[in-house]
């Protein structure tokens, strides 16, 4: 199993920023992929961005050249640093690690909010 716990939310003015950061722990060498989605009530969770261990992540459209997500494997730890933050991108952010064998890991969330 792994455990995931987001943390860094919180409520910022339009044009603001916010580091997100997820601290993993259990079976972290078990899983290859890393990820961020957020979530709106009434919507369905939206990618924000992803890897592979190693590799260069992909970005959504809705963030692209705004958000940069980065790792530390060393201490199992995955950061989403977010600029130029929109109301847009109000919602809840949850961190995500996928398994060798398909299996899927998510954190509880973080709520962030943009004011304009």
């Amino acid at each position: 199993q792994v455990q995931l716990v987001e943390s860094g939310g919180g409520l910022v003015q339009s044009g603001g920023s916010l580091r997100l950061s997820c601290a993993a722990s259990g079976r972290t060498f078990s899983t290859y992929v890393r990820g961020w989605y957020r979530q709106v009530p009434g919507k369905q969770r939206e990618l924000v961005a992803t890897s592979i261990v190693g590799g260069r992540p992909n970005y959504g459209d809705s963030v692209k050249g705004r958000f940069t997500m980065s790792t530390d494997v060393a201490k199992n730890m995955v950061y989403l640093q977010m600029n130029n933050l929109r109301p847009e991108d109000t919602a809840v952010y949850y961190c995500n690690f996928g398994g060798l064998n398909g299996e899927t890991y998510w954190g509880r969330g973080t709520q962030v909010t943009v004011s304009s």
